[in-house]
Formats: structure tokens, sequence, C-alpha cells
């Protein structure tokens, strides 16, 4: 009985932590592509360096989960991606804090890309 509790908190927690931020678009990396040419959005990949350097896009700038977005354009929409989408949506979080209206998760990072 214990062992079932343990592993339904467990996967409480994943759905909770994967669950969309209040306000935060999600899309498809095949959406991603099709949009990436788009001027009025900022594209940021929030992997680390070393991450970004092995394999990048180049619309994408890197800025690390972590660096201070609020130096980010406003009145734009930021598109946001990582390695799996987990990182991305923590940053949606973070963005959505910091008063950004219009933010975007690509949905399976760099691993689906």
């Amino acid at each position: 009985m214990e062992t079932i509790i343990i592993i339904a908190v467990i996967v409480a927690f994943f759905v909770w932590r994967m669950k969309p931020a209040k306000g935060v678009q999600t899309i498809s990396t095949a959406k991603a592509k099709e949009i990436i040419n788009d001027k009025d959005k900022v594209f940021i990949d929030v992997r680390t360096p070393a991450e970004y350097k092995a394999r990048n896009v180049r619309q994408f700038k890197n800025m690390p989960l972590g660096t201070d977005f609020s130096k980010l354009p406003k009145d734009k929409e930021i598109v946001v991606i990582c390695q799996s989408g987990m990182r991305s949506m923590q940053a949606c979080k973070q963005l959505k804090k910091l008063g950004f209206e219009k933010v975007t998760n690509v949905r399976g990072g760099m691993s689906a890309y």
C-alpha cells in the first residue's frame, strides 16, 4: 500500500510540473518551425551555453535559465525552448511573474525539434 502511495505522489508531482502555467501558450516544434522568422516574436533558448553550442537554432538567443529576463521587450511575444520543455516552462512562469503577457513554450524542446 505504501508503494502505491509513493508512486501516486511521484506521478502527481510530474503532472503538476508539466502542466502549463496560467496564461502560457504551448506550441509544437512543427509550429515553432513555421513561425521561426516572425519579427514580432523574440525566441530564447534557456539551455546552458554548452548545450546551446552543441546544437541550436540560429533564431533562438541563448539566455540560460536564471538570466535576467526583465531586459526582454514586453511588447513582443516571447517564445521559449530548452532541451525537453521543462526548463522552458519554468522560464515561461518566470516571465509571467515579471509581467510579460505573450509567452509561449515549445513543447518537447530541442529533443523534438
